[in-house]
């Protein structure tokens, strides 16, 4: 087998990147999220390895030109048929973008049609086929099909009916043909790893890539706190990130509720957006009903340097996650993003949760009940030298572990390693 170096460099514009991935993504393009626009467009060229994007239209990001390589747009998740289509078009994106230079390997995240795809493009083009799992989807198709079951009349029996044939389907493909045929899996968290081992997978063949966060954009130090009026003379608690029924989000007014018995100048500020404006509705009224409108600010969708404008001026941040399949493999984002700010926190115990704090000793972490919550998070706020401990910890933590420059020099190791076999 040959040898080859991962030591980092800065390509020249216009250069040849000695190695190409061909990536289809289930997120829109262009991409928005750091752990494909920080992880491919900017830490895998400086180790020598192109991407190439296949995929669907749709975001709201600026249309500036892909940094890494080309970038292939074929249909849009805004369609109604997209559901349906956007397998179709991965393949004609799959076939537009192998007009050009010969990708290395094969990759597909998140999709499972695509999946199947992009495993028979590969096997055609003779080379090897990767799949980036970050969410266990089989699973949240059956859960969304059993919430029909408990629904009554006939079209809720259709609609489970085709959910339940959906979720079939899915796992037929996922399992016995996506990821058998797969040289290499990227998971989201070991868990998620051991998860798939406990289903026959083989560990040597996956890589856990964590989520992780920009050095540069969380470096508290260049962050210039928001003047909200509101925030003045208050013990600021927050949640970053988005709210949805799925994800328990009520259980923090619960904790508010909780809070503000104890603290009366307690206010928690949820930054962050709904999936939809039912649920934003679904939220709001929440907050009425339990009387917390002095105590729960919901700020609604902010640009990223508004919300870390307002995450700055919180003592304490909230990161619990729901127990259970869809959430105990996944690899939260706010929690890193905490201690990457300086900002003590308090997390259930997931296990990529539980991992961090207790690598990091920057936050305490608690069952998903609403009295250890706020306990925890009344400790932090009475305690200013615990607070100020962790503070110092989390940044350092993070820097050590967590960086997308860290979990890139690990990532590109193992593509170096499985494109030079």
């Amino acid at each position: 087998m040959r040898q080859s170096s991962v030591t980092a460099a800065s390509p020249d514009a216009g250069s040849v990147l000695p190695h190409s991935i061909l990536f289809v993504v289930r997120d829109p393009l262009p991409p928005i999220r750091a752990d494909v626009l920080t992880l491919f467009g900017t830490e895998m060229p400086r180790y020598g390895v192109a991407t190439e994007l296949v995929g669907q239209g749709g975001s709201d990001g600026a249309s500036s030109p892909w940094p890494a390589g080309g970038m292939h747009v074929v249909g849009s998740l805004r369609s109604r048929f997209a559901s349906v289509c956007s397998p179709l078009w991965d393949l004609l994106g799959l076939l537009r973008a192998s007009r050009g230079r010969r990708a290395d390997c094969i990759q597909v995240r998140d999709k499972i049609a695509s999946g199947v795809l992009g495993r028979f493009v590969a096997a055609v083009r003779g080379v090897p086929f990767l799949y980036w799992m970050s969410f266990p989807i089989v699973e949240g198709f059956e859960v969304r099909r059993d919430e029909f079951r408990r629904r009554r009349g006939l079209a809720n029996r259709l609609k489970w009916a085709a959910h339940a044939l959906r979720a079939w389907a899915s796992r037929v493909a996922i399992y016995r043909l996506v990821l058998p045929g797969a040289r290499h899996i990227f998971v989201q968290s070991d868990a998620m790893a051991d998860w798939l081992v406990a289903k026959g997978f083989d560990r040597a063949r996956m890589t856990a890539v964590p989520m992780g966060v920009d050095a540069e954009l969380f470096d508290r130090a260049r962050i210039t706190p928001v003047e909200d009026a509101r925030l003045d003379g208050r013990r600021v608690v927050l949640y970053l990130g988005r709210i949805a029924q799925s994800r328990r989000s009520d259980f923090l007014l619960d904790v508010a509720d909780v809070l503000r018995r104890q603290l009366p100048d307690v206010l928690l500020v949820i930054a962050g957006d709904a999936p939809s404006d039912d649920e934003m509705a679904w939220m709001r009224r929440a907050i009425a009903e339990r009387g917390l409108a002095d105590h729960v600010l919901l700020t609604g969708w902010l640009p990223q340097r508004t919300a870390l404008g307002y995450a700055v001026r919180a003592e304490v941040g909230l990161s619990p996650i729901p127990r259970g399949t869809l959430f105990d493999v996944s690899s939260p984002t706010k929690l890193v993003e905490y201690l990457a700010l300086g900002i003590p926190s308090v997390a259930n115990d997931i296990p990529d949760q539980k991992l961090v704090v207790d690598e990091s000793g920057a936050g305490l972490c608690v069952p998903m009940e609403a009295e250890p919550f706020a306990a925890a998070t009344l400790e932090l706020l009475n305690n200013p030298a615990l607070a100020e401990e962790f503070a110092l910890r989390g940044p350092a933590y993070v820097r050590s572990h967590r960086t997308y420059d860290i979990l890139g020099r690990n990532v590109a190791k193992t593509y170096k390693k499985i494109l030079t076999e």
